[in-house]
């Protein structure tokens, strides 16, 4: 009967521990997720459309200052 009684109580609290371990953890990787990964992706993405963006502008940009001129 004790026996059982321990075996009870252990993966009671043994299992709150662990659960509030998942919890913690999680919480941890949703605070790294906000603070390093995204704004890496943020600026690799904005730095993806200025490489694909400015060749266009400058094309762009050398078609107005010559249509500019001529007239």
């Amino acid at each position: 009967m004790m026996t059982l009684l321990f075996v009870i109580l252990f993966f009671g609290i043994f299992g709150e521990i662990a659960g509030l371990a998942f919890r913690m953890t999680w919480n941890v990787m949703k605070f790294m997720l906000m603070l390093i990964i995204v704004p890496v992706i943020l600026f690799a993405v904005i730095g993806g459309f200025v490489k694909m963006i400015l060749p266009i502008l400058l094309v762009i940009g050398i078609v107005y200052l010559f249509k500019r001129e001529t007239v």
